[in-house]
């Protein structure tokens, strides 16, 4: 799996050697503005991800007059002026209102989502008979109702309904409904952070428990961004087996009660995972003594005993990165308890549980908030020891 905003390619800049004598035509003057041009897009690139920068609100609006009555229908939207930044670090700017058609038809029965985008264009690649001093970089407004092109910048959203409804503002803009105009996915041009962590859960059928805290997994990745801005959590955990590809996630998350039970298959895609720098992080309930029972037995097969946090150094970056802890968090009354070993986090406590909201909003916000700074160091720990491993390794250009 890639990282969706990708640091700019790994190669040496060419600049015009100036020297006395210098003929200068328009291919050169073209590779003397270029390599300008390219400086400053490769440094928004290393250090910014794309977006939107100001405006570009929408809103529905009657057909304009001047269009044949055919085209004239509920299903126009304006775009507001405003600036974008995209993946390659183009400026996009618009400057003036921008009357749009959502002329895409539902086919089936069942709803489509549209998206409305913005591109960058480069006017040296327009055809344009006419030679001119000063050229205008522009912009491209499209819709499309399929994965979005990289260098496209979503300006909104709408779930269309079959038949000729039209657009309309939601009532709540948090909750917009069919045919309504949706802005919450929109991606604001913003400093990049040092990481995007994935993570997902193991799933193990013959443990009915296994599940439980699913949901708490995108509260926790939610949580990173405004707490530790230098991470960025992926969009929604994912669900992996063991016996499938999981190389691709920094971090396992995996609970239940039932003892763990791995196949020959199973054992050396975890212990392959581990190796390579991958992180399992086992959370098991107080009461889950065959997962505790069987998670040591675990790391005593992969020949790393399970030591408890209190026995490793003080500055370990469980205990200290991004967040200090001293004691660990409380939950449910009761202290968890943290070990690790060979890429194994071991809690006993029901950490995730404490991640989200639960059912009977009960869980007081201080006991959220440090349950999710600790597994904000969880996941920079995965992050970190990812890192390190994989620079140590063959081919680790461009690694995050």
């Amino acid at each position: 799996m890639t990282h969706p905003f990708p640091p700019p390619q790994i190669q040496p800049f060419e600049r015009l050697q100036a020297s006395d004598g210098l003929l200068i035509n328009a291919e050169r003057w073209r590779k003397a503005h270029e390599y300008h041009r390219q400086r400053q897009n490769t440094h928004y690139q290393s250090l910014n991800q794309p977006g939107i920068v100001c405006g570009l609100g929408v809103r529905p609006i009657p057909a304009p007059r001047q269009y044949e009555a055919k085209y004239r229908d509920g299903r126009w939207v304006q775009i507001q002026p405003g600036i974008a930044i995209d993946v390659m670090g183009n400026l996009i700017v618009v400057t003036k209102s921008y009357d749009f058609p959502i002329d895409l038809e539902v086919a089936s029965s069942e709803p489509l989502m549209i998206y409305l985008v913005v591109s960058y264009v480069d006017p040296d690649e327009l055809r344009s008979r006419q030679q001119r001093d000063i050229v205008q970089e522009t912009y491209r407004i499209d819709q499309r109702n399929s994965t979005l092109n990289p260098s496209e910048i979503e300006i909104c959203r709408i779930l269309l309904e079959p038949g000729q409804n039209s657009i309309s503002q939601p009532a709540d803009a948090f909750y917009p409904g069919y045919n309504n105009i949706d802005l919450r996915y929109r991606r604001h041009a913003q400093a990049r952070p040092q990481a995007l962590v994935r993570m997902a859960q193991v799933s193990h059928s013959d443990d009915g428990e296994y599940a439980r805290n699913f949901f708490n997994l995108a509260y926790l990745l939610q949580s990173i961004e405004p707490l530790y801005s230098h991470l960025r959590g992926a969009d929604e955990p994912n669900e992996v087996s063991l016996s499938e590809n999981i190389q691709e996630y920094d971090l396992l998350y995996l609970t239940g009660k039932q003892s763990l039970s791995l196949n020959n298959f199973e054992f050396e895609s975890l212990k392959n995972y581990l190796n390579s720098g991958g992180t399992l992080l086992i959370d098991a309930p107080l009461d889950a003594n065959a997962l505790i029972e069987s998670t040591h037995a675990l790391a005593q097969q992969l020949e790393s005993p399970l030591r408890p946090l209190t026995e490793v150094q003080r500055s370990h970056p469980l205990r200290t990165k991004p967040f200090l802890f001293s004691a660990l968090p409380i939950i449910n009354q009761q202290l968890i308890q943290l070990f690790l070993g060979g890429g194994i986090i071991f809690v006993v406590g029901d950490l995730a549980s404490a991640w989200g909201i639960d059912r009977e909003f009960n869980l007081p916000r201080l006991t959220i908030r440090t349950a999710q700074e600790l597994g904000i160091n969880i996941l920079n720990y995965a992050w970190k020891r990812r890192q390190l491993i994989g620079l140590q390794q063959e081919d680790n250009s461009g690694k995050w």
